[in-house]
């Protein structure tokens, strides 16, 4: 069995705000207020709502909450303090986020929306030394490429009905890469689909990014024997 899952937050609704937004006042007023360029702020429902209703998909974008959630409920798991766990982020407008596992992501949100802007601006966190998280363009196709999983698992509220520990274990016995919507409405675009290899539910109803990381998560580190071990005996009261 491969030790190592790998999870995937695909479509994820974290972006800097697009060039046509640039020139709206709710656009302008949040970048002047931070002393940044609009180009340098991310995109955010909460601040650029009225800006946002003339972009393409505006339902799955401009929620960057979702990906620092989920990155805080999957960094500070043990599945990756025991360095079980990969985890990439590919984002709406294809940018991937490669992530160092020994990153520490800000709980604050505000600072973490901070290294983010920083992140998508000059590619790479930090600027000198080990990258502990770095960016690039690139489509999911091309990320799982490099990945190279044998397989690819898509987790979807209309997919074939299976237990968090189902999918786990096929996905550590046949290497692969497990997918999780990072955007909050709609569905996976068609190219998405098309790269699965399964396509699996683990509940019959849509599911925050975060709940459906905890269950995948939780799974595993059920499956590897990680929960409740002591070292060298080391069991309570000793």
């Amino acid at each position: 069995m491969v030790g190592i899952l790998k999870i995937v937050l695909a479509e994820s609704a974290l972006e800097l705000v697009p060039p046509e937004l640039w020139g709206h006042p709710a656009v302008r007023k949040n970048a002047a207020r931070r002393g940044k360029s609009p180009g340098e702020t991310l995109l955010d429902v909460s601040l650029h709502y009225s800006a946002m209703r003339r972009l393409d998909q505006h339902y799955k974008r401009g929620r960057p909450d979702i990906v620092h959630v989920t990155l805080l409920e999957l960094l500070s798991s043990p599945l990756s303090l025991e360095g079980r766990l990969r985890v990439y982020i590919h984002t709406i407008g294809n940018a991937v986020i490669f992530v160092n596992p020994s990153v520490r992501i800000p709980k604050n949100y505000n600072r973490f929306v901070g290294l983010m802007e920083q992140l998508l601006v000059e590619g790479r966190v930090p600027p000198r030394g080990e990258a502990l998280l770095y960016a690039r363009t690139m489509t999911l196709k091309r990320l799982l490429e490099l990945v190279s999983p044998r397989c690819v698992i898509l987790l979807d509220e209309a997919g074939d009905p299976a237990q968090p520990a189902q999918v786990v274990d096929e996905a550590l016995r046949q290497d692969c890469a497990i997918v999780i919507g990072g955007f909050p409405h709609g569905g996976f675009s068609e190219e998405t689909y098309r790269l699965a290899s399964a396509i699996y539910s683990i509940y019959d109803k849509p599911l925050e990014a975060w709940v459906v990381a905890s269950r995948i998560v939780c799974a595993a580190e059920n499956l590897l024997g990680l929960l409740g071990k002591r070292e060298n005996g080391a069991a309570a009261g000793i």
